[in-house]
């Protein structure tokens, strides 16, 4: 019990003080296919935001997004795209190791990519910010 109110008085330090996304808001990233056909991205996810969180890839391309957490932030992160229509379905935990997520967009469109994270009864990592943007191009 002793450990209950330090505990809630963190959860609502966390809360109040968070930094709502701001570093990657407005970065357009445009993927450029390498010599082995495959179009790279690395996007780093923070303090409630994704960096760059806007990025343009080519369809029917293969794509590896390199994916990690900003080392500096102890609050747990995931990247989400939903959207198996167009070949684009995962979820996956953010660590501060870089990860890579394979897949190949087979249609074009702009799919939303998020952080589905949520902390008790504060609003989630989405709607504070995290979130962006994968335009698919022909």
């Amino acid at each position: 019990m002793r450990y209950l109110k330090p505990l809630f008085l963190l959860i609502i330090i966390l809360g109040v003080y968070s930094v709502n996304g701001a570093n990657g808001q407005g970065k357009v990233y445009k993927a450029v296919t390498g010599n082995d056909g495959i179009q790279r991205i690395e996007i780093v996810g923070g303090g409630y935001y994704f960096d760059p969180n806007h990025i343009i890839v080519e369809v029917n391309v293969p794509v590896e997004l390199v994916v990690k957490k900003d080392a500096k932030f102890l609050v747990p992160h995931s990247i989400v795209i939903k959207a198996p229509e167009a070949g684009i379905d995962f979820s996956e935990s953010l660590k501060t190791e870089p990860k890579i997520i394979r897949f190949t967009p087979v249609k074009t469109g702009k799919f939303i990519f998020y952080c589905d994270k949520k902390l008790f009864f504060f609003k989630s990592h989405r709607n504070k910010g995290m979130e962006g943007v994968l335009e698919v191009i022909k």
